[in-house]
């Protein structure tokens, strides 16, 4: 009887490890270091019983792992919204976004319709916005007051206090400086050569203005803290960073539209807990968390609202240099057609070679 009884015992606790197993649920994640931070992980874990497993990586790494496994192993991926389109076309490694199980009402409106149209194939959007972030103009107000478009690099005024990269946003933002939409030739390889002779003769005049062509960031800050620099092309965190060492010096988004990276959620097209991805994607994106990430990555979401949450020394940037109307006009970098670089790659060779 006993036996029979520890017999029954051993089943039942047999039963209950076996329906506990099942019910427990993991969010395979894969994603940047920093885009799952732990405090947000705890929340989401305490809220919804979802273990989330972060695998740490970058946009090659993470072409290269959903490739080699056809879209499997993970069950949400967070790739570059220009790295989307041209990888599903060749190994459809990711699925269709199912956009009524995200709370589109709480995403900043331009930045979803930009990452729905930029993830497009076949008819079918692959990705929701995430993060954001931009370059543009750092500035010293007090050399430069009148330097509020892409035009200030090749201003004579600026003589000597001009500082850029020579790589392809440059490029970008020249075309936009003489009034023209490289994105909207991105198909016609013709016209798009035609607009980047423009850009070539219009960088290689404007060589006379240089004070250098950087290429270590935190080179540039110390050019602009000792004011050998007044006008630069570079990252919103370098100009807010210098700003908080002298008010004079600040990140301006240009008048053309500062040009504008997003990282974005995209579900593998093996996901085996796309529900809990769908989760994970709305919790994110919710404005008290999205403020949360901000904080810490001084970092923009997609999140509509968020800014307001934020501590006040990165709300204070963000709204100065980004009101609502600057933010709808940030041009978002969509995918480039492989024709295009080698294109740009020959521009950028002769600029460097011009005297």
């Amino acid at each position: 009887m006993k036996k029979t009884i520890f017999a029954g015992f051993m089943i039942f606790m047999f039963l209950i490890a076996g329906l506990g197993s099942v019910s427990a649920e993991t969010l395979e994640l894969l994603t940047w270091k920093g885009y799952a931070p732990n405090v947000l992980v705890e929340k989401f874990e305490k809220e919804t019983g979802i273990t989330v497993k972060a695998t740490f990586t970058n946009n090659e790494e993470m072409i290269a792992k959903l490739r080699a496994t056809r879209g499997a192993g993970f069950d949400l991926a967070q790739p570059s919204q220009d790295r989307i389109s041209s990888v599903q076309e060749k190994y459809k490694i990711y699925q269709p976004v199912d956009y009524s199980k995200i709370e589109t009402g709480q995403i900043i409106p331009s930045m979803l319709a930009a990452v729905k149209k930029n993830t497009l194939v076949d008819g079918k959007s692959h990705a929701i916005p995430f993060c954001w972030g931009t370059s543009g103009l750092i500035v010293n107000k007090k050399f430069a007051p009148q330097a509020d478009d892409y035009s200030a690099l090749f201003d004579k005024a600026y003589a000597g206090r001009v500082s850029y990269r020579l790589k392809r946003p440059t490029l970008i933002a020249t075309a936009f400086a003489l009034g023209d939409d490289p994105f909207a030739k991105y198909g016609d390889v013709d016209a798009y050569t035609a607009l980047m002779d423009k850009v070539q003769n219009t960088l290689i005049q404007a060589k006379p203005l240089v004070k250098n062509y950087w290429a270590n960031g935190d080179a540039l800050l110390q050019s602009m803290r000792s004011n050998e620099v007044y006008v630069a092309m570079a990252w919103d965190n370098g100009g807010w960073k210098l700003h908080s060492e002298n008010p004079d010096i600040d990140f301006v988004a240009p008048k053309s539209g500062a040009l504008g990276w997003i990282d974005t959620f995209a579900i593998p097209a093996k996901a085996k807990n796309i529900k809990a991805a769908y989760k994970w994607i709305n919790f994110m994106l919710r404005p008290e968390n999205a403020a949360v990430f901000t904080n810490l990555e001084k970092c923009g979401t997609a999140s509509d609202g968020a800014i307001k949450l934020t501590d006040v020394e990165v709300r204070d940037n963000f709204e100065r240099s980004f009101p609502q109307a600057d933010i709808d006009n940030i041009k978002w970098y969509p995918p480039v057609p492989a024709k295009l670089e080698s294109i740009e790659g020959m521009i950028l060779d002769k600029v460097k070679a011009a005297n």
